[in-house]
């Protein structure tokens, strides 16, 4: 077994300009991701070499390969094989339809899985990188399976994500371009877009609209016109103003601000899926002029293509086209000048569209190379059309990392819980979360939270499990807190930073054994950022992801424990819901000895008596109308994304983005308490760095108190007189406090409690709004009612 991670993908790096989000493969080579608990089936050849990259560690797998002739022995593969192949019909069994249909072509085809060959590897502890390789004698099929099941919440054994690359033997002529991935569905319209190009199709109400960046960094225009409109003589098409105005955004996204208007305000179109996330509707399609007024004349352009395509509709042309122009990626600056760079779009990115009304679309390929955008290289656009039949989801690409596959928009365990309360949800970090409830509002959400309970979804954040007789030295080397010291069933809030003193993540770390713990924060690249130390480290631990297999609720408020008291049974050797202590956590069930199986933990982001319940996502729907039904008449409600902000403000907790982010060490976010320079006396990342910002402190965070009822923006500065001192990292206007406050960071020169500052506003000049520092947090700044005290 090779422990060293093959170098099968590299960065495009030209010239020193460095870009992970565009890896290059060899040419012949191809990748396969095969998600845990999930498989994989690829045609292989005759000396074809296959390996398989076990990427976060200890993820058994298990390969079957077929001849053409239906026959299956492991020595095909230049293996020794098991005889076995229970875990790949386990996994296809347990797949739902699609894992049933799988076996049912596989024995369509004389493919018999029950008497195949299987071959098991990594079943002896693999490390994160570790692979094996094989190779073809023959054609035929590969199945690879990731097996594992359901992750039991006080368990660790989440399965995880390996790779299959597959190295031609014969990959043919090497192509300087790469083909168009496969469609989504079968499509009904199939059209390559060369630069330089415009072409027009028709497309029925409910029909789907797929524009594709084949090769990366390519834009392409967009246009629909009402077809009901054409036919009486009359142009209705996109309005980009009137789009931008009715959508309260740059431009419309997938959710509920997702369509496109003509100017009568009519809606023609919307989006639904987007993989890239950065476009533009401010430019106009390129023109003669534009080209001309470079210095070339006679240049391609996207209007005149644009005209002449559309002119068998009798659309009258104009000398440049207002349009939707997918990839472009347009900024604005300081001085108000409108600029342009590289697209974001990668290899494969896309927009998915649906007609709300008979269209006439058009789509261009840019043909500009003379500016960025279109990387200096302009390349072919993919348009697929596909029929009103097809289910597909709202979703807005997420990547774990710049180098990361794409991943839809998710649905965590609890979406369809909270979805019987609202429609309003917003994209966090690749979920979809409940963002207000219909017939609530954040105000009467927030109110629930203080005076009575309510339940919010968490599952977003990231669960990473860290096991292994060196995992403790691990966590003790990448937390700022004294890992030490924590105890089996005991949770501490800490910090995680990089070398230089700034944040990655804040989070919560679980101990769940002397050699198990359990990392969760707000973002992967904490979780990513341990596996990696553990590498450099030559540490004997573990870290592998499992969100996918914790999904959580928090339930916060005065009569919490009251609700989860009579929702949960606890073991005799665990404490029960009334005797859980402050950043304690429980093993239970619901109801009984026989009920589902779940963490508890006394922990929050509310500033109120709380906890969250911890659960895989099959139990997601069971455990929450547990926990509403006990609720229900207590006056539990359901609360959103919108109230948990004005709660947390209130309450001092600190937000990524927000409060902090990599240009900002633990004291300067407010949680130097999670800092024990004192007390451990270990090294850890960021130590050196951190205790000199202590001693030589420049900026600290600091609460506001704010005249007026104007509610500043995360960003406005912070003034004494002309000098700007800091800026604000968040506001609110407090129910409970009936004052606006925020939190902001300011130089250590003016935060002294009571010093009075101002908010500048407009251009930081001409509007101020007077404030006076104060303590954090300004909501029960003792913590009394956290600790359950609401005497």
């Amino acid at each position: 077994m090779n422990s060293v991670t093959p170098i099968l993908e590299t960065p495009y790096e030209r010239s020193g300009v460095i870009v992970p989000g565009l890896p290059i493969l060899p040419h012949g080579v191809e990748r396969h991701p095969v998600p845990g608990g999930g498989s994989r089936a690829v045609r292989v050849r005759a000396d074809d070499e296959i390996t398989v990259l076990d990427r976060e560690g200890l993820q058994p797998a298990e390969l079957v390969f077929f001849a053409d002739d239906g026959s299956s022995d492991a020595g095909m593969i230049g293996a020794t094989g098991s005889g076995e192949t229970d875990e790949i019909r386990r996994t296809l069994t347990d797949g739902g339809q699609s894992g049933n249909r799988v076996l049912r072509a596989l024995e369509a085809s004389g493919f018999d899985i029950g008497r195949a060959d299987g071959v098991k590897i990594f079943v002896h502890g693999s490390k994160p990188g570790d692979m094996e390789t094989f190779h073809a004698a023959t054609n035929g099929l590969l199945i690879v399976c990731a097996p594992g099941g359901p992750m039991v919440p006080e368990q660790q054994d989440a399965p995880t994500e390996i790779i299959l690359y597959i190295k031609r033997a014969d990959p043919g002529p090497a192509k300087q371009s790469l083909a168009p991935p496969d469609p989504l569905a079968d499509p009904v319209v199939d059209l390559n877009i060369q630069p330089g190009e415009a072409k027009s199709y028709s497309v029925k109400a409910g029909q789907f609209v797929q524009v594709l960046d084949i090769q990366g960094r390519e834009c392409s225009d967009f246009q629909a016109f009402s077809a009901r409109a054409l036919d009486r003589g009359l142009e209705r098409e996109i309005d980009p103003t009137t789009t931008r105005s009715l959508m309260g955004s740059l431009y419309p996204a997938p959710g509920i601000y997702s369509k496109y208007f003509s100017v009568d305000q009519e809606p023609l179109i919307e989006i639904v899926q987007d993989t890239c996330g950065r476009h533009d509707t401010f430019g106009l399609a390129c023109t003669a002029r534009y080209y001309e007024d470079l210095g070339y004349p006679g240049h391609k352009n996207c209007s005149d293509n644009i005209n002449a395509d559309l002119a068998r509709f009798d659309v009258k042309p104009r000398a440049g086209w207002p349009a939707i122009n997918f990839f472009f990626n347009t900024m604005l600056d300081d001085t108000n000048a409108i600029g342009m760079d590289d697209p974001w779009s990668r290899p494969g990115d896309y927009v998915l569209l649906r007609a709300l009304t008979d269209l006439v679309c058009v789509s261009t390929g840019c043909p500009c190379d003379v500016d960025p955008a279109n990387g200096w290289n302009p390349t072919d656009i993919q348009v697929r059309v596909y029929t009103e039949n097809e289910d597909f989801q709202r979703s807005i690409g997420w990547r774990k990392s710049p180098e990361a596959d794409v991943e839809e928009t998710k649905k965590t365990g609890f979406h369809e819980c909270f979805a019987q309360h609202t429609r309003d949800f917003v994209e966090y970090n690749g979920y979809w979360l409940a963002n207000r409830m219909t017939n609530l509002g954040a105000t009467a959400e927030y109110w629930a939270c203080r005076e009575k309970a309510a339940i919010m979804d968490l599952s977003p954040l990231r669960k990473y499990e860290v096991t292994g007789p060196d995992a403790e030295e691990l966590m003790q080397y990448c937390v700022t807190r004294n890992m030490k010291k924590l105890a089996v069933g005991q949770v501490v809030y800490t910090a995680i930073c990089y070398d230089h003193g700034g944040m990655i993540d804040d989070g919560t770390v679980f101990r769940l054994g002397e050699n198990n713990f359990r990392w969760i924060g707000g973002n992967d690249d904490s979780g990513l950022w341990l596996r990696k130390k553990a590498e450099e480290k030559g540490l004997n631990a573990w870290v592998r992801s499992s969100t996918d297999q914790l999904c959580n609720v928090a339930v916060q408020g005065p009569v919490s424990r009251d609700i989860l008291a009579k929702t949960f049974w606890t073991p005799p050797t665990q404490p029960t819901i009334e005797e859980l202590g402050w950043f304690r956590f429980t093993i239970a069930r619901i109801g009984d000895f026989n009920g589902t199986a779940c963490v508890v933990s006394r922990t929050g982001y509310s500033g109120e008596l709380g906890y969250e319940v911890f659960c895989h996502p099959k139990d997601a729907e069971t455990v929450f109308n547990a926990i509403y039904e006990a609720g229900e008449p207590e006056g539990l409600k359901p609360l959103g994304l919108e109230a948990l902000n004005m709660l947390r403000i209130e309450a001092g907790l600190i937000f990524a983005g927000y409060e902090f982010s990599d240009q900002t060490n633990p004291f300067e976010a407010g949680i130097g308490f999670t800092v024990p320079l004192k007390s451990k006396e270990d090294d850890f990342v960021g130590r050196a760095a951190i205790e000199e910002r202590k001693a030589h402190p420049q900026k600290k965070l600091v609460g506001l108190d704010i005249a007026g009822g104007i509610v500043p923006s995360t960003g406005d500065c912070v003034r004494i007189g002309k000098a700007q001192v800091g800026e604000i990292t968040s506001a609110v206007k407090s129910p409970i406090l009936g004052k606006v406050i925020a939190l902001a960071r300011i130089d250590v020169t003016h935060g002294e409690l009571g010093t009075a500052i101002e908010v500048g506003q407009l251009d930081g000049q001409q509007k101020r709004l007077a404030a006076t520092v104060v303590g954090i947090p300004h909501f029960d700044p003792t913590k009394e009612r956290v600790k359950g005290n609401y005497g």
